[in-house]
């Protein structure tokens, strides 16, 4: 084990010996940066949030993409990049040795399509992005399996009618969800499961007819942890029932101060999981610094990942293994600095890539093999060229890193690395990334429609209406089947826009980094993501367990 300093950031970080044996095993050398740059690195390739109309540099269709009109690189319609009616060898290059990879790589990104949207084998789900096999949809973002679902983001599989919803699996009838499975007909839930008829609940399990309530088992008719009668319990949720946004808002709000005053906070959820350390993993075995896993092994600072295995420093991968400085690779066995590349063998830093194997410094290739920047070789030229890449690289510090920031076809506040970690324009400057200034048409300047407070008031008339978000000013509207949604939960119409919604659920989410403290309650050390500045009680397994069960 040994300890290295952050070339970007300063801060020290650790390499175990675990780390150095998998670094040999795939023929790379010690990182530069600490797990939060690499991550911010990968992340600035990612723009989940961002939608713009522009149209297909090829057919001039009008459509849908994340990619603005102003991007100075070919963006084609989905179903005409996956056709045959152009050829993405066309594009190839001989690589010089006389220059840096990155840059060579650079310059193939501008001159090669790239599809407008990832959105693959669903139905009417136009404003998805890094989704797939989902049916009437609508801005939702990685996604999969879900079908009338609105609003919602990150790693949501298998939901029916959800909508403004952050990391759920197999709920139905959901609002305001966070971290929730198997709960249906409830709003505002938060690390809940299997709950029913139940709103502003934190951490509750099993639960049926509850109000108000936190790390409850079993129960029914509890209103703010108290238990009731069932008569009881009905006068009282009519009583304080809420009717608009607002009151929404602060019944939320009080549930988040009393959570964070009277709840108790296990320090990672970790479940059905042998020597694991990170938060939020499931049924998975040696996963390190990690967050969020399912049914993973042998993995170490991963992120949003699932039936993975033998990966390192990857972002949003589904059955892979063998991976390093990844991101969104699924089904994906042997890559290295690779990003939006799905089944494949063998790839080294190629993007957009589909159902290929032994591809090197190659973007929007399919079902291709032996190619170094989308030009085809002979097995043997390929496999010598490849290591002579390789060679080059190493000299000037390159293999075994991903992507610069600089190089991202994304503004980085654009990214899902402006979410998770902020800066300044003039931060972004300074690395020689891009910053995207808002539209003056993003902020309506007509008439504002008047919300009704109560949703039995609100007639179709608002679908042909905008709105104006109480909290940015920023104009948004209302889909017909959303507007069905919230009449069928008897919920208000919100009058936050959709991204505001969004930035109050991620609030809610602790770092995606381990602090060390003590268990609130016998005292021994534990990791969490709870820093130890913040006023909530936080126990290790052990006495979480034994109050809560």
């Amino acid at each position: 084990m040994k300890t290295k300093t952050c070339s970007v950031s300063g801060k020290e970080f650790v390499i175990t010996d675990e780390d150095l044996a998998f670094y040999e095993k795939i023929g790379v050398g010690e990182p530069t940066l600490c797990p939060d740059e690499r991550q911010k690195r990968r992340f600035s390739y990612r723009n989940e949030r961002n939608f713009y109309s522009r149209v297909c540099d090829a057919t001039g269709k009008s459509l849908i993409s994340v990619y603005s009109s102003d991007k100075n690189f070919p963006v084609y319609d989905q179903q005409y990049w996956w056709s045959d009616d152009w050829d993405p060898l066309s594009y190839g290059k001989e690589f010089d040795f006389d220059r840096p990879f990155f840059d060579q790589f650079y310059d193939l990104n501008l001159q090669v399509p790239r599809p407008s949207i990832l959105n693959a084998k669903s139905e009417n789900c136009l404003y998805t992005n890094h989704s797939e096999q989902n049916k009437d949809c609508y801005m939702c973002m990685n996604t999969g399996f879900c079908e009338d679902c609105y609003y919602c983001s990150n790693y949501n599989l298998d939901n029916k009618n959800c909508v403004d919803c952050f990391c759920i699996q197999d709920c139905e009838l959901g609002y305001f969800f966070m971290d929730c499975k198997q709960c249906s007909y409830s709003s505002f839930l938060w690390r809940c499961e299997r709950c029913v008829d139940s709103m502003f609940c934190f951490d509750c399990r099993s639960c049926q007819d509850c109000f108000g309530c936190w790390n409850l088992r079993h129960k029914q008719y509890c209103f703010f942890n108290k238990q009731l009668t069932k008569a009881e319990y009905e006068a009282a949720v009519k009583n304080i029932r809420p009717v608009s946004w607002g009151d929404y808002m602060q019944l939320f709000d009080q549930l988040c101060e009393k959570v964070q005053a009277d709840g108790f906070h296990r320090s990672a959820l970790i479940e059905k999981s042998e020597n694991c350390s990170g938060d939020n993993i499931f049924r998975s075995k040696n996963i390190e610094e990690s967050y969020f896993a399912l049914d993973s092994e042998d993995c170490r600072h991963c992120y949003d990942f699932g039936k993975t295995k033998c990966c390192q420093d990857s972002t949003e991968m589904f059955e892979g293994e063998w991976q390093y400085e990844c991101h969104a690779c699924n089904f994906g066995n042997f890559l290295i600095g690779c990003s939006k590349c799905y089944h494949n063998n063998d790839l080294f830093y190629s993007q957009y890539c589909y159902n290929s194997s032994d591809l090197f410094g190659c973007f929007g290739l399919r079902k291709k093999q032996y190619c170094i920047f989308n030009k085809q070789y002979e097995r043997e030229e390929y496999e010598r060229l490849r290591d002579r890449i390789v060679e080059h690289m190493k000299k000037t510090g390159e293999w075994g890193e991903f992507f610069p920031k600089k190089y991202s076809s994304f503004c980085y506040n654009e990214t899902t690395a402006h979410e998770y970690y902020p800066l300044t324009e003039v931060q972004v400057e300074a690395f020689g990334g891009s910053w995207k200034d808002e539209s003056a048409h993003s902020h309506y300047q007509g008439p504002e429609y008047e919300i009704p407070r109560k949703i039995e008031d609100v007639d179709d008339d608002i679908l042909k209406s905008v709105l104006v978000c109480e909290v940015s000013g920023k104009h948004y509207r209302l889909i017909k089947s959303e507007l069905e949604f919230y009449r069928k939960m008897n919920l208000p119409i919100p009058r936050m826009s959709p991204d505001e919604r969004h930035r109050k659920r991620m609030k809610l989410r602790s770092p995606r980094q381990l602090f060390l403290r003590t268990c609130g309650d016998c005292g021994c050390d534990i990791q969490t993501t709870y820093g130890p500045g913040r006023k909530e009680k936080v126990l290790c397994e052990k006495c979480y367990n034994k109050i809560i069960n």
